[in-house]
């Protein structure tokens, strides 16, 4: 009898997703190792050029080493294309080529692609792709155009100079990324409205997802159209800005390493674009190390939640964070149903929810222990290290050049799996899913 060959093993979606980083991240780690990569002499070491690729492909924007003082030119148009690359993502960029190509999706690559974007519908897997690419495209190029104008007629920036840093900072802005290549960085500009709100609002777009933003252009005057997803989430990002924008405003108002020697003008920008940032935007106008605890913990919490699903932004998504608050309240008023904008929430939504939130909070607890062990950094600090690489956001207190090579090292991990998502990377990793094919009886234990 003839022998059969076995077939051949096909990756699923979410392993196809994890793939496709992992190559992009080592292709930008070969190439960031260069020693054309590095400004001066020599090459970068190589956990410094891995750090920078893992930290640009997870649009996160933590660094060993300054971005423009370490790098080149080079260098720094490597770590673009890997911010751009990250942000729209590995199979939204693969799926894009396939249809420039073959004029049409694979079913394979659209389900690499709803797996990468995380709720994305097959059927809407098309649009997603050109909408993704036409959206970024677009905001970046008016927010690059703005941004060079302003460095070279008030930053006082040669022409060419003042065009690449629009266009390096306006991609890192949309992207939340927070990569800046300015020779000292955005504090000088922490009273230029124009670099500051720029800087804020393409944080903001980038951070409400791409589904979010393609009903707004679809139903932009008609809201009651828009899904219960785009309405979770720019409520979620008005008020949560707001609420951030108040308290950071109002804690470092008279602190003088901070708001106190700024007009209350300036007080008043500078507390809202640290507020946005946290959305997963990772620029800073001010030394976040010298913040107040109380102003560090209440930016830990918003960067855990970060902002939309399939965009560019990080943490546990504000749609989970949406539901799980209107859970609780559905609790608290005795309710057996939970109602959000008047439709009806479904039981494996809460399952979700929930699953999402305590992975996301048990990497980070874990992942601070294990830093407190490797370092002797203060444990407020290192937490908030461990929330930035995790949610992906990007923000430091100034401390992870300084950590040991094991804690930056976890640092690096922390950003990749915060990328993926902590249900893709469980997906992704799990051999096979059983479903059962019974159930056991109920029993209430007693909780409180």
């Amino acid at each position: 009898m003839p022998v059969r060959s076995a077939a051949p093993r096909r990756f699923g979606p979410a392993t196809t997703v994890l793939v496709g980083y992992a190559a992009v991240v080592g292709t930008g780690f070969l190439l960031l190792a260069l020693p054309i990569a590095k400004a001066g002499p020599g090459g970068a070491h190589p956990l410094d050029a891995l750090f920078t690729s893992i930290s640009a492909v997870s649009v996160t924007g933590l660094v060993t080493v300054g971005t423009a003082e370490h790098w080149s030119l080079f260098g720094q148009v490597v770590i673009l294309a890997l911010v751009q690359t990250g942000g729209l993502g590995i199979m939204t960029l693969a799926s894009l080529i396939g249809l420039a190509v073959a004029r049409k999706l694979s079913l394979g690559s659209k389900l690499s692609t709803s797996a990468e974007t995380q709720g994305v519908g097959l059927a809407d897997v098309r649009r997603f792709i050109v909408g993704a690419i036409a959206v970024s495209l677009i905001v970046e190029a008016v927010g690059a155009v703005v941004l060079a104008v302003w460095f070279a007629t008030a930053g006082g920036f040669a022409p060419l100079r003042a065009a690449w840093y629009g266009v390096f900072h306006s991609v890192s802005a949309f992207n939340n990324a927070g990569f800046t290549i300015l020779p000292r960085g955005l504090v000088p500009f922490v009273g230029d409205p124009v670099v500051c709100l720029v800087l804020s609002a393409l944080v903001l777009i980038g951070s409400l997802g791409f589904p979010v933003l393609d009903e707004l252009r679809r139903y932009p005057r008609t809201p009651l159209r828009w899904s219960m997803n785009t309405r979770l989430v720019l409520w979620g990002t008005v008020v949560l800005t707001a609420l951030g924008t108040v308290f950071v405003t109002a804690v470092e108002w008279g602190r003088a390493s901070t708001f106190g020697p700024l007009d209350w003008p300036t007080k008043l920008l500078a507390g809202f674009f640290q507020a946005a940032q946290t959305r997963s935007g990772g620029f800073s106008t001010v030394d976040v190390g010298q913040l107040d605890d109380a102003t560090l913990i209440v930016m830990d919490v918003l960067m855990f939640i970060g902002g939309g699903p399939a965009g560019t932004a990080g943490g546990i998504k504000i749609t989970t964070f949406g539901v799980l608050f209107f859970i609780l309240v559905a609790e608290m008023r005795g309710r057996s149903a939970v109602n959000v904008f008047g439709k009806r929430l479904s039981r494996a939504v809460h399952r979700q929810a929930i699953t999402v939130s305590l992975v996301a909070v048990g990497a980070i607890v874990a992942s601070t222990a294990v830093l407190a062990l490797l370092s002797d950094e203060p444990v407020d600090r290192l937490a908030f290290e461990a929330v930035s690489a995790f949610a992906t956001a990007g923000l430091s207190t100034g401390i992870t050049p300084d950590l040991p090579p094991a804690a930056q090292a976890l640092l690096l991990v922390l950003m990749f799996a915060g990328r993926l998502g902590p249900i893709l990377l469980a997906s992704a990793l799990a051999v096979r899913v059983r479903p059962l094919t019974y159930e056991f009886p109920k029993e209430r234990p007693i909780i409180g």
